[in-house]
């Protein structure tokens, strides 16, 4: 799947970067496996203190105050911060609870990812369960495939 959206957002000629938080990498990562990504992959920001979401990412300190950082608005705002800041067409994000623990709230395999395109956002809340690496993993592959639909 990653190397058909890789092609596709080379032949759009489109580019992505991604904000992550609960995945720490992993999603950057697993666009840059793929050779030739770095013709559509401008980067990515691992934002995994709720602190430098705002800092890095511009998202409103006072939504984090309000509701924390696993939240679908803070998902959005990363998601067009991060392509905002590293001058891309397309921001990812991902932020939530892998685990062990709940988080401002918000159980184990809570998770929001989003992706920002232009004026146009989706946000997809997802409950997910497992391990703490089965969480990140399901959470890599969810937000692979919201940007999939998007370079359709």
């Amino acid at each position: 799947m990653t190397v058909e959206l890789i092609e596709r957002l080379t032949h759009r000629g489109l580019t992505v970067a991604v904000a992550e938080s609960l995945t720490g990498g992993l999603l950057c990562a697993a666009l840059t496996e793929v050779p030739g990504a770095s013709a559509v992959v401008r980067g990515g920001v691992v934002a995994y203190a709720t602190d430098l979401k705002a800092s890095l990412l511009g998202v409103s300190e006072e939504l984090l105050a309000t509701h924390g950082a696993v939240d679908a608005d803070v998902a959005l705002q990363m998601a067009t911060g991060v392509a905002s800041q590293l001058g891309a067409d397309i921001g990812l994000s991902t932020t939530g609870v892998a685990g062990p623990e709940p988080q401002d709230g918000k159980a184990v395999g809570t998770v929001f990812i989003a992706c920002a395109w232009g004026e146009k956002h989706s946000v997809e809340e997802l409950s997910l369960s497992g391990t703490r690496n089965e969480i990140r993993s399901l959470t890599v592959h969810a937000a692979l495939r919201m940007l999939a639909s998007v370079v359709s």
